[in-house]
């Protein structure tokens, strides 16, 4: 984590950071098995990718559900913290990308899908 993104961790209130560590959590039930299928995966800016455009349309549309609620917490919490959204996100993705279960995919910040 870069120090900018722990310093941003830090400063959140523990309610706050305990609601964001969550996000991912809270849906997980729906997207393992698309997750653990290889056909989405988390990002390093905090919501969920395809891993391929071959994907069933309904779990494209979970794609976007999540994705909305998750953008929603994150807007939440940048304007509690006055810090910018961009930065929110960028804490969601590491945390997201560090509870992905090994065999599953990510999205780095320089754009690659890759298992972890």
């Amino acid at each position: 984590m870069t120090r900018k993104l722990q310093k941003l961790a830090r400063q959140l209130p523990g309610a706050l950071l305990i609601g964001l560590l969550s996000i991912s959590v809270a849906v997980a039930g729906p997207l393992d098995q698309p997750k653990a299928d290889g056909l989405i995966g988390e990002q390093a800016n905090g919501y969920l990718g395809l891993v391929s455009q071959d994907v069933p349309t309904d779990i494209k549309a979970l794609v976007r559900d999540v994705n909305a609620k998750r953008k929603a917490r994150y807007q939440a919490i940048a304007q509690k913290q006055s810090v910018a959204l961009s930065e929110v996100e960028k804490v969601g993705g590491t945390t997201a990308i560090d509870k992905t279960l090994r065999g599953n995919y990510i999205k780095d910040s320089s754009g690659r899908w890759r298992k972890k």
